[in-house]
């Protein structure tokens, strides 16, 4: 009975229903636009994650270039050549 009931035109549960519907759409749409605007901010973040870390990059290769540049002339240098011998270059050429 309450079937038919609803099935009817025009019936009170039928434009509940509708109201239902209406309802839960604008909560969808509303939960839609803020994941949308939370994915938005996500990549933004990233995107400023990612030039800090290039213009940190950047700023590490410049420092390296300027460092090997301006070797001092007090560092000896020393090869390896097997086992605990060791040969060491410019310890006799320090001012």
């Amino acid at each position: 009975m309450v079937k038919d009931f609803a099935a009817n035109e025009g019936s009170a549960l039928r434009s509940l229903s509708a109201v239902a519907a209406t309802l839960a759409t604008a909560a969808a749409v509303v939960v839609g636009a803020i994941l949308a605007v939370f994915a938005a901010a996500t990549v933004a973040v990233i995107a400023v994650m990612g030039s800090a870390l290039l213009a940190f990059t950047a700023l590490a290769m410049r420092a390296s270039r300027k460092v090997r540049a301006r070797r001092r002339s007090d560092v000896i240098e020393a090869r390896h050549l097997g086992g605990h011998h060791w040969v060491a270059y410019g310890w006799n050429e320090r001012r």
